[in-house]
């Protein structure tokens, strides 16, 4: 049986997961609306690689997987690739959001598998 601290950790972790699965999607559309659609180019790509990785991570924390820390360790390196992508374009409000949002995914995914 699990301590209550491991069982926060992935509570945490999960919901961190979903939130940023969540911001990824809507970042990617609304990129997809932006006049200059070649500077969104790999903000697009980030979003979608991000978004997919955090659902196969919490799926793999909610059925328990034995490559649940494996996953959340490449989950962390990912949605830090996608914050720092998204973190260049300050001036859309929507990938300030995806980039805050992504960091706090990927400090919860390392404590998570630490």
């Amino acid at each position: 049986m699990m301590n209550t601290t491991i069982d926060e950790n992935l509570k945490e972790c999960m919901e961190a997961c979903l939130r940023c699965l969540k911001e990824c999607n809507f970042c990617y559309n609304a990129c997809l609306q932006e006049q200059d659609i070649d500077m969104m180019r790999e903000c697009i790509r980030l979003d979608r690689e991000c978004a997919e990785i955090c659902a196969l991570a919490a799926s793999a924390i909610s059925r328990n997987s034995p490559f649940m820390k494996e996953i959340c360790l490449l989950c962390a390196q990912i949605c830090e690739a996608c914050g720092q992508e998204c973190a260049k374009h300050e001036h859309h409000e929507h990938c300030k959001r995806c980039a805050e949002i992504c960091f706090q995914c990927a400090e919860a995914c390392k404590k998570m598998a630490s």
